[in-house]
């Protein structure tokens, strides 16, 4: 088959491109930007992309065109298309499907996929359970949001299932892991994209509200919960979050599966210990002990919700906490680009105001309170642009010494939203209508023995780079 992808680069579509790819598939794509590092990635693989999204490419004559969420059907100031191919798609009568869709059909029917929702973790917590499986020798297929540094890639086919030693197999179906994302499917669906990955293995980690572009509020995301739970077959099993009360709502509107739970000191799975070096409770008594390089509750949270959906498919709780000593994490969660001066400079992901906090809070944790932590940070998704978050954001930020906010785009106005911190030269908090200015404020707060921290789910204009350059010409 051939398949031609709408919004390649993408980190989903871009994962989905290399697993059809390696199924056999001819795979072409466009996009909007064409750029590193996914442009170069499925290059690699042999897969043509393109510029933009004229009707020229109809020529193409693909079997099916497969669509990315970031095509719509609005229009430029000058009356036309924005994506001109979608219309001459349609109008051509042509056959189309979602990314989501096409996945299932071709990919994981006939998998026992264990799918990790939630609000935050999602990528690192994706990523620890394909290496816990890896690690077990069961060669896992999967799709994540990201790149896990144990694998180098964000997508495989994996291999056929093989009884890992000591554990007690599940069935021979290979095993699938995806990391299963709330948001929209497509213009043309717009239920959330995990509802069509029909999980054996449901892992509920955490559930907040976000996305205010497409959702009303918080009990608009708890009905996409449910309907994925619904999907769930009976003998399969939701792994859940038990200290979340919108997780207790989500599996009282009704459950047909097992449940086992996490996190809280009566739950299935517990932890006992600091987040760095813990022990592992299952059902009361020790199981495993996690000694790592990861800090934060929230991981510590995120390996408990590896751990009981690795328990699923047969692998022990020692098992998984062998294989989590030799985590490596995802590229961009708390990534250390460099060192200049005696000053630390990380890039993460983080982009929701609990997502904030918690990586920061990690950060204290792991150096104590003698460090200075700078949080560096851009409201850059569709949540906070339209502003709905920004009271948060001082209680976000209360584990930094230091923040500093990008407020290019913004519609409201950021230092207003951070005056309970103080605001101003000298002050707590500075704001920088552009990423010069944000560099230039960064550098002169900053001193030896500092940890910056970059915080951004885009590219942040390269501010990693420039920081580190500035800060070693100072």
């Amino acid at each position: 088959m051939h398949i031609h992808i709408l919004g390649i680069c993408g980190t989903f579509m871009g994962g989905l491109a290399a697993l059809a790819r390696e199924a056999g598939h001819k795979v072409t794509g466009c996009d909007a930007g064409v750029y590193p590092p996914m442009s170069d990635q499925l290059r690699a693989l042999g897969i043509d992309l393109i510029e933009g999204f004229g009707a020229d490419q109809l020529a193409l004559q693909p079997d099916m065109f497969v669509i990315g969420n970031v095509v719509s059907r609005v229009r430029l100031p000058d009356g036309s298309p924005k994506f001109p191919l979608m219309e001459a798609i349609l109008d051509a009568g042509l056959p189309y499907t979602s990314g989501p869709q096409w996945l299932a059909e071709h990919v994981l029917q006939g998998r026992h996929v264990l799918a990790v929702a939630g609000t935050h973790g999602k990528t690192t917590t994706t990523s620890m359970l394909a290496w816990i499986l890896e690690s077990a020798g069961q060669q896992p297929g999967f799709l994540i949001g990201g790149v896990p540094l144990n694998f180098g890639v964000s997508a495989r086919l994996g291999a056929p299932r093989r009884p890992s030693p000591g554990s007690v197999p599940q069935g021979d179906a290979p095993l699938f892991v995806i990391e299963a994302d709330e948001y929209d499917t497509a213009f043309f669906d717009k239920r959330s994209k995990f509802v069509h990955y029909r999980p054996r293995t449901a892992v509920l980690n955490n559930l907040e509200f976000d996305h205010a572009d497409i959702f009303d509020n918080l009990a608009a995301i708890e009905r996409q919960f449910h309907h994925l739970v619904r999907t769930v077959p009976p003998s399969g099993r939701v792994v859940v979050n038990g200290l979340e009360e919108s997780l207790t709502r989500v599996l009282h509107t009704g459950c047909w599966s097992e449940v086992s739970s996490f996190g809280e000191a009566v739950s299935d799975f517990s932890a006992e210990g600091d987040p760095q070096a813990f022990d592992v409770l299952h059902q009361g008594r020790k199981a495993a002990r996690v000694e790592w390089a990861l800090t934060g509750v929230h991981n510590q949270l995120n390996a408990l919700a590896a751990i009981a959906a690795a328990h699923h498919v047969g692998v022990s709780p020692e098992q998984s906490a062998t294989a989590l000593a030799t985590f490596q994490n995802v590229k961009r969660r708390m990534e250390l680009r460099g060192t200049v001066n005696g000053v630390a400079v990380y890039d993460d992901f983080a982009h929701h105001p609990t997502a904030l906090r918690t990586t920061l809070d990690g950060l204290r944790r792991s150096l104590g309170q003698g460090a200075r932590i700078l949080a560096v940070f851009e409201p850059r998704s569709n949540t906070m642009k339209l502003g709905a978050m920004k009271a948060q954001l001082p209680w976000a930020l209360e584990p930094a010494d230091l923040a500093f906010c990008h407020t290019a785009g913004l519609d409201w106005d950021a230092a207003q939203a951070l005056a309970p911190l103080g605001v101003g030269p000298g002050l707590r908090a500075q704001t920088a209508a552009d990423i010069n200015t944000l560099v230039q404020q960064v550098t002169a707060a900053a001193r030896p023995g500092d940890h910056i921290v970059c915080m951004s789910n885009g590219g942040f204009g390269g501010i990693h780079a420039k920081l580190l350059e500035s800060l070693q010409n100072k």
